[in-house]
């Protein structure tokens, strides 16, 4: 398959001039689109067409705020229809980013009465496991050998808590490894014990075609979550899509403006959802981003999107495993993931890796733990003891690995250039060891 010529022209920032360590000008090479990606240039012309039109939203009866009212409720019809959230009783309601969207989802299933059990997993983002904890039992699917989660340990989950499991919470895709997880089979398994299902889409959304099935279907995807700014709009956008009736009793967790049909002093009528999730003025400028990168994404086709980020990393995987002392981490196969690949070098801290390719090459990837701290150490194989030893003393360098992850717009070329810069890193380990010794690495 040839690059894409046709998506790199779409992105921002692309052939941007980067100075190296010895002086020289390299072009940017971004492989850390895993934590967030440039944006569509389509993204930014949306918000310089719309700034003279914008203006406050639902309660205004000027031109322009009936203008964008339109907009921020079609966005939400738009938004639905990408990931096939079909049905009247859907609703999708605005936050910062899927880490809002999940402590919002965490306060509202939350019932002081019952705790009941959330069925987390051994390979989320912090993010899907930490708001779960101090409201329910929080109970951890198992991973195998390689890092992928394991459907036996969730079927033996489910039956040993009989009908207490209120949530199943699992990742579309791994933001460590890349894995997909089989969700909709994981939905009706979830189903079958009457609990619910939330996806964190984070990693999944923007790269694949992505569908929450019909209610009544026993895959449907009950509440799916993802952030804006993975998906090439990065203005301070997430999304949070669930049933209406999840949002309808008790108070909303942020109360003011926008939130409220009728308020005395002693008495407080809610709004209906989604109106009562969103206190305050909106991020419209979010929004209106949000809503363009969709459409430009839809364009494009997210079946050829998948396409050809798996064939960049089917590419990335064979000019890795060529080369010495390269560690990649989980499976070798590049099916069933999204464009992710976590490795090390042997003999070499993660953060020196990381940044050496910066410095020398000008290609930004991760380095750490990725938010996922439980699985890189069970990644890793890192044995209890060692763990607590980081507990007791922070100052431990923190075990971690170097993440590479691929946008639409990468090429096969600047590919190359990375495993080039890893031979000679390997070649010359010595001398890289000695003249970056003092990087320290992140531990997140």
């Amino acid at each position: 398959m040839k690059a894409a010529p046709s998506y790199r022209d779409h992105v921002v920032g692309v052939e941007t001039p980067i100075p190296l360590m010895n002086g020289r000008i390299a072009k940017a090479i971004n492989f850390d689109n895993a934590a967030t990606t440039p944006p569509f240039i389509s993204v930014i012309q949306a918000i310089v067409n719309f700034s003279p039109w914008y203006s406050s939203i639902h309660r205004g009866t000027g031109c322009k705020s009936q203008f964008s009212s339109k907009l921020y409720e079609e966005a939400r019809e738009e938004i639905a229809e990408f990931v096939r959230a079909t049905g009247s009783s859907q609703t999708v309601i605005f936050v910062k980013n899927a880490t809002e969207a999940i402590n919002k989802l965490a306060y509202r299933l939350c019932d002081s009465q019952d705790h009941g059990v959330v069925l987390s997993s051994c390979m989320e983002h912090h993010s899907n496991d930490l708001p779960w904890r101090e409201k329910y039992t929080v109970d951890y699917i198992d991973i195998d050998e390689q890092g992928r989660l394991s459907l036996r340990d969730l079927a033996a989950k489910l039956e040993q808590y009989q009908g207490r499991v209120k949530l199943v919470t699992v990742t579309g895709a791994s933001n460590v490894t890349g894995y997909r997880n089989p969700i909709h089979q994981v939905a009706a398994m979830t189903h079958n014990y009457g609990a619910k299902i939330l996806v964190d889409g984070a990693q999944l959304v923007p790269h694949t075609p992505f569908d929450m099935k019909p209610v009544s279907s026993p895959e449907h995807i009950d509440f799916l979550v993802f952030s804006a700014h993975k998906m090439y709009a990065p203005f301070g956008i997430g999304v949070l899509i669930g049933p209406k009736s999840a949002f309808e009793e008790s108070c909303p967790d942020y109360k003011g403006g926008g939130t409220v049909d009728l308020v005395t002093h002693d008495f407080v009528r809610w709004a209906p959802p989604p109106q009562k999730e969103e206190a305050g003025t909106p991020n419209l400028m979010g929004v209106v981003a949000l809503k363009e990168s969709i459409r430009t994404l839809s364009s494009f086709g997210m079946d050829k999107i998948d396409r050809y980020e798996t064939f960049l990393l089917y590419y990335a995987l064979e000019k890795l495993r060529r080369i010495p002392d390269i560690e990649l981490i989980g499976s070798h196969e590049h099916q069933n993931r999204v464009a992710i690949i976590p490795f090390n070098i042997s003999g070499m801290p993660h953060g020196t890796t990381a940044a050496i390719l910066s410095y020398e090459g000008g290609i930004a990837v991760r380095s750490g733990c990725f938010c996922a701290q439980p699985y890189v150490q069970r990644l890793l194989k890192i044995p209890p003891e060692e763990i607590h030893e980081r507990i007791k003393d922070p100052h431990v360098p923190h075990p971690g690995l170097v993440r590479i992850s691929f946008g639409l717009y990468n090429t096969r070329e600047e590919i190359d250039t990375l495993a080039a810069l890893l031979q000679h890193i390997v070649l010359h380990k010595k001398a890289y060891l000695d003249k970056y010794q003092a990087i320290s690495p992140p531990i997140h």
